[in-house]
């Protein structure tokens, strides 16, 4: 992995963005739960892809392990940051059960979102290198 600094400054955005949203667009957590659910899951994946683009840009190199690595450090900000929020205050006062079956459970599309970005990067490098030499 690059910069700690860059990885946990990007983290927060990727914690930040679902949250800007899920406040955006609360009242359909109790008139239409699923709509909700599902506009955050797909603000959580895309979040997690954007910010992923903006950290590989300047990478020398970054495989599968890494882009793990980077998921599994904003999984584990994501909830470090949100689990407070849910559990002990907020509006929503969530059981741990509930939120980790819930919301932690969505934040696992971070890593493997991650792992995929590693992966295409590391492919796209490996191409890039054989065009180089021939």
């Amino acid at each position: 992995m690059g910069s700690w600094g860059k990885a946990i400054g990007l983290g927060f955005i990727v914690w930040f963005i679902p949250f800007v949203v899920a406040f955006l667009v609360f009242p359909l957590r109790s008139s239409a739960r699923p709509v909700f659910e599902s506009v955050m899951a797909v603000t959580v994946a895309g979040s997690a892809v954007a910010v992923g683009l903006a950290y590989l840009r300047g990478m020398p190199a970054m495989g599968p392990a890494q882009g793990t690595a980077l998921g599994a450090l904003w999984f584990i900000l994501c909830v470090a940051i949100d689990a407070p929020l849910m559990l002990i205050g907020g509006p929503t006062r969530m059981s741990v059960g509930a939120y980790f079956g819930d919301i932690a459970l969505t934040y696992v599309s971070i890593p493997v979102v991650t792992w995929g970005l590693g992966a295409a990067y590391h492919a796209g490098a490996g191409r890039a290198q054989g065009r180089k030499a021939g």
